[in-house]
């Protein structure tokens, strides 16, 4: 029965909105876990979608609830098990749904907060192929704003729950937050393991009466041919939606209802954001996301393919005899056995292709590749264990999972070129992208798995007559209306029909193929092999660079400039940060990854040479310096469009340095702008008062006249200011001996006099002792250096 609508808020709904204010979070849970034990189905029914909405939020986003996305038990350990254990799925939160779903009330979820294909679908007044929405639809009344689901208790839980991950997005975070670690994390991961068990069967619900049961929902339709906004019919297929069937169908499926509606929900509500026709319009760049999936989303998706993956291969094995299967086989065997291509296979891939083409190019990318590896590689998650060995050696992937690779061809190759072709468009120098590469490498470098993913393109290339559209239609849709145990699909022996179905269902007819191991994407994997040379050779000067600086700097580097503090041409990469382990793993990371591609695509030695060879080309005599790629024209050189991503990813450099006047350079941040102006002022005016007697020591041929020679001028620097562009008045410019002072308004000068100051004191020098040793200092280190240059040489660094 409809349970009515209730006009005014009752007088419990009062009292609990207002315990929400006045109580403590375990004080209210306790509550209302009496309440649900003493109440009747009947007065919580008023509560039960306030009771929703206060702990998963609104839908619009405005109410947080209980923000079980931030609830973690290292912050808030008190409310974490509150939480958990009032959630539970043997918890006073799901006997309220049982209880309710005895009494067959329906609550209403509007379509306008749908995922935007279905909701565009159900808008259009098409019944879309899942399931789930099958007999549910209802139109406004008059007077009613918009369209509506009539949910029983159960999905109304669910959808609530699953769509609190997408419409939450703003909620408060005052700390950081690890997603695996949160409190919803960990309620996906229970429900998973109890409604979708890997061992035994689901357990039955709680029934509020002793000896009673709680009746499965109303039986959903069989499969009809409705039209679906992912494939291409005539309006003569489309179902209108007031022409809702309501048929009985298997019996058997319903003991599982539960377990195929939650995982309905879950697909539709994390995954299904992007239809067939929409996903084809985004492989325009021009074309604007409707949504975009967080980080944290993806790790649950990953959860969720990582659990699926495990029941499915939980699967009983098929009896020897044919015909013991249909006696032996329970409702759950069989819902294992389709579970992945039937429910997740079309609506993961292009949620990934989402991901790839539109996801950033930094290392939030991460939790989307684990994701993607976790589903190509379901033998991680086989019962059976791999048999000790004492060598760490890579465990073949063995051959019994050949038709899910083929079933699943385009999930390994038409995605693995998309990582290529982000994997050329970053910076492989960072630790964090390095590690990505390494990890697609590592994982198709798998014995055996190359093998098969050829196998798979073989058997799709394979001629063969045209599918027919009816044939084509049976096979390639894994989501045909009415639950999976109404209308199996037919046994297809074929396995090249299986291969070319799966690709046509999901690209179209007109699919261009692009095979992995063509000629097209194998000059992809060269490119990237160079590129990997590229950044190991520049991780290696960024490593020496880092090692001279240590090993150059002394203790009077702390009194004049440095040439990267003069110029300031040397650009930083994240390794510079991290330090000189990290570097280390970086190249590992690499290495790794091109002995990988070489055993994928069976590169020779010699590519490999010719490749170290041409990125060795730009290196100058020290084998440091790389010039950015570019060509000589007659206007100078002209940066190619390599050598433009060399300089954005940092990759390679021109070495700039300022060659203007160093009195006139901008204050810098370590130097007290202030003190600058002022030492300026001071050494314009000693070199003015002193210009003359300067010019005269300088001109002079023993070791006085060296000494200032040294300190005083800079020949090549004035030569390169007086014939620079640049520099337009040369006449004004006095490029004469002179004095600089800017060197004291350093802070790490200051530091320095300041440091000194305090030991004399402590010594009990005084202020003149101190002032006489620095300057005795100075001027011995004046004189050595005088020593070691005959006039001035520059430093080499």
């Amino acid at each position: 029965m409809a349970g009515p609508h209730l006009q005014q808020p009752s007088f419990l709904l009062a009292t609990l909105k207002a315990d929400c204010v006045n109580k403590p979070f375990a004080q209210r849970c306790r509550d209302l876990e009496t309440l649900i034990e003493e109440l009747p189905a009947k007065e919580l029914h008023g509560i039960f979608p306030w009771l929703v909405e206060s702990i998963f939020g609104s839908l619009d986003g405005i109410i947080v609830g209980w923000n079980l996305r931030c609830l973690q038990g290292r912050t808030n350990p008190n409310e974490y098990s509150v939480a958990l254990d009032f959630l539970d799925p043997s918890g006073p939160m799901m006997k309220l749904v049982y209880k309710l779903q005895a009494e067959e009330y329906r609550y209403d979820f509007p379509v306008s907060y749908l995922p935007g294909p279905v909701k565009a679908s159900i808008q259009e007044q098409v019944l879309p192929e899942c399931s789930l929405y099958h007999n549910k639809v209802q139109f406004p009344s008059s007077g009613g704003l918009g369209l509506n689901l009539a949910l029983n208790p159960f999905e109304y839980y669910m959808f609530y729950f699953a769509i609190s991950l997408i419409t939450q997005k703003n909620s408060p975070v005052t700390h950081h937050v690890s997603p695996s670690n949160s409190a919803y994390f960990i309620l996906v991961d229970t429900y998973l393991k109890c409604f979708l068990p890997t061992e035994g069967s689901v357990l039955p619900p709680p029934s509020s009466n002793p000896g009673g049961a709680i009746p499965s929902p109303t039986p959903r339709s069989p499969a009809v041919p409705f039209s679906s906004y992912g494939m291409h019919h005539t309006s003569l297929l489309k179902r209108h939606i007031a022409h809702q069937p309501s048929v009985n169908a298997d019996p058997a499926s319903q003991e599982i209802w539960r377990s195929e509606t939650l995982l309905q929900i879950f697909v539709e509500m994390w995954l299904h954001h992007y239809s067939l026709e929409m996903y084809q319009k985004m492989q325009s760049p021009h074309v604007k996301e409707s949504f975009k999936p967080t980080e944290e989303h993806v790790l649950v998706v990953r959860l969720l393919v990582k659990h699926l993956h495990a029941f499915s291969n939980s699967l009983k094995p098929e009896p020897l005899s044919p015909s013991a299967h249909s006696h032996t086989a329970s409702p759950l065997e069989e819902f294992k056995r389709v579970v992945i291509p039937r429910f997740v296979q079309e609506k993961l891939y292009i949620f990934l292709q989402h991901c790839f083409g539109h996801w950033p190019l930094d290392a939030s990318f991460r939790a989307v590749l684990e994701m993607w590896l976790s589903y190509l590689q379901p033998w991680r998650y086989a019962p059976e264990k791999p048999p000790q060995s004492t060598e760490p050696l890579p465990r073949s992937v063995s051959e019994k999972w050949a038709a899910f690779i083929q079933e699943n061809l385009l999930m390994y190759t038409k995605l693995f070129v998309g990582f290529l072709n982000r994997a050329l468009r970053t910076d492989l120098v960072s630790p964090k992208n390095a590690l990505m590469v390494f990890r697609v490498a590592k994982v198709f470098a798998q014995p055996n798995l190359a093998e098969m993913i050829l196998k798979g393109e073989q058997l799709f290339l394979e001629p063969e007559l045209v599918i027919s559209h009816r044939q084509h239609r049976l096979f390639m849709s894994p989501t045909l209306g009415g639950s999976f145990l109404s209308s199996r699909s037919p046994a297809v022996t074929d396995a090249s029909f299986k291969v070319k179905s799966h690709v046509y269902s999901l690209e179209g007819q007109d699919f261009q193929y692009k095979q992995m191991f063509g000629t097209e994407v194998r000059n992809l994997v060269l490119k990237l092999a160079q590129l990997i040379c590229q950044a190991q050779q520049t991780a290696k000067s960024i490593s020496d660079h880092s090692a001279e600086t240590m090993a150059s700097q002394s203790f009077f580097s702390w009194f004049r400039f440095t040439p990267s503090e003069v110029n300031g041409s040397y650009t930083g990469n994240d390794l510079d940060e991290i330090g000189q382990d990290s570097i280390k793993k970086t190249d590992e990371y690499l290495e790794k990854a091109l002995e990988y591609l070489c055993q994928i695509f069976k590169l020779s030695e010699a590519q490999l040479t010719q490749m170290m060879m041409k990125c060795g080309t730009a290196q100058d005599e020290n084998g440091k310096k790389q010039l950015p790629d570019c060509i000589a024209s007659e206007n100078g050189l002209i940066l190619t469009p390599l050598g433009r991503y060399q300089i954005i990813n940092g990759l390679r450099r021109f070495e700039l340095q300022y060659q203007g006047d160093t009195e006139l350079q901008p204050i810098r941040s370590y130097e007290n702008a202030a003190l600058v102006r002022l030492l300026f002022r001071l050494s314009s005016a000693l070199n003015e008062r002193f210009a003359d007697q300067m010019e005269v020591l300088c001109s002079r041929d023993d070791f006085v006249g060296r000494l200032c020679r040294y300190h005083l001028t800079n020949p090549q620097l004035v030569q390169k200011i007086r014939y620079s562009p640049v520099v337009r008045d040369r006449t004004s410019q006095n490029w004469g001996p002179r004095i600089s002072l800017r060197f004291l308004a350093s802070y790490r000068t200051l530091i320095s006099l300041l440091m000194i100051y305090f030991l004399a004191s402590w010594f009990y020098v005084g202020p003149v002792g101190c002032t006489f040793i620095i300057l005795t200092g100075y001027f011995l280190y004046a004189v050595i250096m005088t020593f070691f240059f005959e006039g001035w040489k520059p430093h080499e660094h």
